[in-house]
């Protein structure tokens, strides 16, 4: 998923060619290859038109029915036509690889899709997450109505995409796997066939969307977390009317991913210094967090790199050592044959011990600081006298425009 995959034409000899003693030459076969080079420039063009399109159609005409159109779009041609190999959520692992890794060649398209929806974040908010993601656009057009979860509830279950995020950072800093192309639930969709379990989750998923605006958007998505951080910073604030909110509550109740925050100015405001007490605290604990979660996470190192397949192997064959009587698995049984060096074999396994020993440090770190982020951002209280989005929980998707009577006297003139 995260590297765009590419097409090759392998030829079978049926026959073995006859054997001519004469010092004929055989003339060089070469197999056509598709242009894989005329699609990966399309699906970056297509990815910048669409975001623009979004961006017009939010800021410019607050239409849904246009973002709706560009997510009928990107299911058909990135989902299905392209079997979602253009994902910008899966090249998170590929510039990871590419920051640790000097031999690791990183594509110049798979950059831009990763670099494009956070410029676009940046200036306009989740353009990307609004109509462009075939991930977020299959669970958009399947979803019919909205059951709202509790503010508690939201906020506890939307720790997990950064825990997905620290994993995922960490296997591919370590060369492990790419846990996002192993994990992502929609590929066998698009693919039609894959992994029966990833599949049923996919499926699942696809169920609850109906019922719950974009559960892999507000709950899982590691690239809507790194999103969402930049579009809290954008340099566009989305308004859900320019003629001025009258408090109707509509919107509110509209937005599937709970990302309009209602008037606060009518709650009894608490003392001063009660609130900053309370900031300071939260503020003290941030790194005391993350100081624990790195330690805890790295604790874990040695088991974590069991993911490893160098580790596991190793592992496997020290097993066998000690219980020379239990049958070889295929892994230590290839190894023999190949003629391995437990030597060698060690020495690479505690290299990459090491490696993990750091990078678990990292993933620890980066969950505790979110946590402990998370809670001093809710000890927070800003005034509001009217219903603002949230720009970065708000996927863009436009629905609050609809229910605006502000927006429907527009159109009604």
């Amino acid at each position: 998923m995260g590297i765009i995959c590419s097409i090759q034409t392998w030829a079978v000899a049926r026959f073995p060619k006859p054997d001519f003693t004469s010092g004929y030459q055989y003339p060089e076969i070469i197999h056509g290859v598709p242009n894989e080079w005329f699609w990966n420039i399309l699906d970056v063009v297509l990815l910048i038109v669409m975001m623009g399109l979004v961006v017009w159609a939010a800021y410019k005409k607050r239409s849904r029915a246009i973002i709706l159109s560009m997510s009928l779009v990107s299911v058909l041609y990135f989902g299905f036509f392209r079997s979602g190999c253009v994902c910008s959520v899966g090249s998170i692992q590929n510039v990871v690889t590419a920051a640790v890794d000097p031999n690791y060649h990183l594509p110049w398209f798979v950059l831009l899709v990763f670099l494009l929806p956070i410029v676009f974040a940046l200036l306009f908010g989740r353009v990307f997450c609004s109509g462009v993601c075939p991930l977020g656009a299959l669970q958009e057009l399947v979803n019919v109505r909205n059951f709202r979860l509790s503010r508690a509830v939201s906020a506890t279950l939307s720790m997990i995409p950064w825990i997905y995020l620290a994993f995922t950072i960490l296997y591919a800093a370590t060369r492990s796997q790419f846990l996002i192309c192993r994990l992502d639930p929609f590929i066998g969709i698009f693919r039609l066939g894959g992994d029966l379990g990833v599949m049923s989750f996919g499926i699942v998923l696809l169920v609850m969307s109906v019922f719950i605006g974009r559960p892999f958007c507000q709950f899982l998505c590691p690239y809507g977390a790194l999103l969402s951080v930049f579009s809290a910073l954008s340099w566009k604030k989305l308004e859900i009317t320019n003629k001025g909110c009258i408090n109707c509550a509509l919107c509110g109740v509209s937005c599937p991913v709970d990302a309009i925050r209602a008037p606060q100015n009518s709650r009894t405001k608490e003392e001063r210094t009660r609130g900053v007490k309370r900031i300071i605290l939260f503020a003290i604990l941030l790194p005391l967090l993350t100081l624990a979660g790195a330690v805890l996470v790295g604790s874990q190192s040695d088991a974590l790199s069991l993911a490893h397949k160098d580790v596991y192997l190793y592992e496997l064959l020290l097993e066998q050592e000690s219980n020379p009587e239990m049958e070889e698995s295929l892994e230590v049984e290839t190894f023999h044959a190949l003629g391995g060096n437990m030597e060698e074999l060690k020495a690479q396994v505690d290299d990459i011990r090491e490696d993990y020993k750091f990078y678990a440090c990292l993933a620890g770190a980066l969950i505790g600081f979110v946590i402990g982020f998370k809670l001093l951002k809710l000890s927070l209280k800003r005034g509001r006298k009217t219903y603002e989005i949230d720009m970065a929980r708000c996927t863009m998707c436009g629905k609050c425009f609809n229910y605006c009577p502000q927006n429907l006297k527009e159109l009604k003139k």
